[in-house]
């Protein structure tokens, strides 16, 4: 655990060099300041719970929060998974895995370190953006919502799945860019789809083979779109998790994909 420890903190500190960390934290502040400036412009803004029946929230200050951050963490991943892609390629290049490897550090630790070094980044960022701006408006309107930092555990839950993603590519092609075109189709295309055919038109296809390819798949990929949204909901509301489906699957997909990229660096020649 030691030497994964210290290659994890390795890995934030190369992030720090190649100015990914900063680059991050750079759009967060931009937001909180935005933020701040407006809830300090807005000196008479009051808020009163009328018209919130309909919605997910039972306070419309857990509506503001989420209003605010939930576009900015999906911004943060989108660049999370742009910034994190060439951690294990860069690792593989010649020179740098020779030195990694003539070291008394075994491949599966490098590997977890590498692992746990990217999510620690995008932990970090995550907790600034969404802590900050939990202060500002929790100190504007006096509503202190402590549910709303679970948004914190569901974004970086997120990003680890999809980043086990590009760990498996990026040990097969030794480079970033298949690994992050896997993966912001997945986030961005292949998940939304899955889940919007098996809630709203799954029911509708005549055919039992094709309800049967929709069920693997959905079942297979990742559920970036349920843990962004209704179980992030479900957790910034204060309520527990109606289904742990999407949960389990990503968990399964997440252990499954790191198991497969361990095996095969275990045997990769350099």
């Amino acid at each position: 655990m030691k030497n994964i420890w210290i290659l994890t903190w390795y890995t934030l500190k190369e992030a720090l060099a190649r100015k990914v960390f900063i680059f991050f934290f750079a759009i967060s502040l931009l937001a909180i300041i935005i933020t701040a400036v407006i809830f300090a412009l807005s000196s008479n803004l009051s808020i009163t719970a009328g018209g919130m029946k309909n919605l997910p929230f039972d306070d419309p200050v857990t509506m503001i929060e989420m209003a605010i951050v939930s576009p900015l963490s999906s911004l943060c991943l989108l660049l999370a998974i742009f910034s994190c892609a060439s951690f294990v390629p860069i690792m593989l290049e010649k020179g740098n895995i020779d030195l990694l490897l003539s070291k008394p550090i075994s491949r599966d630790h490098l590997l977890w370190g590498k692992y746990f070094g990217g999510i620690l980044v995008v932990l970090l960022n995550i907790a600034f953006l969404v802590i900050s701006i939990w202060l500002i408006i929790s100190i504007k309107f006096s509503i202190w919502n402590f549910s709303f930092l679970t948004i914190i555990i569901s974004v970086t839950f997120t990003f680890a799945v999809l980043y086990s993603l590009m760990i498996l590519f990026g040990i097969l092609t030794k480079s970033s860019t298949l690994g992050m075109m896997m993966t912001y189709f997945v986030f961005i295309i292949l998940s939304p789809l899955l889940f919007t055919i098996k809630d709203k038109f799954f029911t509708m296809i005549a055919s039992s083979f094709i309800r049967t390819i929709v069920d693997i798949f959905y079942y297979i990929i990742p559920k970036t779109s349920e843990l962004l949204g209704k179980i992030t909901t479900e957790l910034v509301s204060g309520k527990s998790i109606g289904n742990y489906q999407p949960v389990l699957t990503s968990l399964a997909f997440l252990i499954l994909t790191m198991g497969i990229s361990i095996s095969i660096f275990r045997k990769k020649d350099f």
